[in-house]
């Protein structure tokens, strides 16, 4: 955690940088697992977005409270 604030603190653009990467890796294996999860009920393509958009928008929510 320590490295992760003064990499912010040194070089901001590189940081951002990495945290985009992780986050949209971070998507895309949901996505995946979503996909294989849902994979033999036949459901739509769009199916894996809405149950992974719905789930983190669930954490969201509880961690509001």
């Amino acid at each position: 955690m320590d490295y992760l604030r003064q990499l912010q603190m040194e070089r901001p653009v590189l940081f951002w940088v990495v945290l985009l990467v992780a986050f949209l890796l971070g998507f895309q294996l949901l996505l995946f697992v979503a996909g294989v999860l849902l994979g033999p009920f036949s459901l739509p393509s769009w199916a894996p977005v809405v149950l992974v958009l719905g789930v983190l928008v669930l954490i969201a929510r509880r961690q509001q409270r």
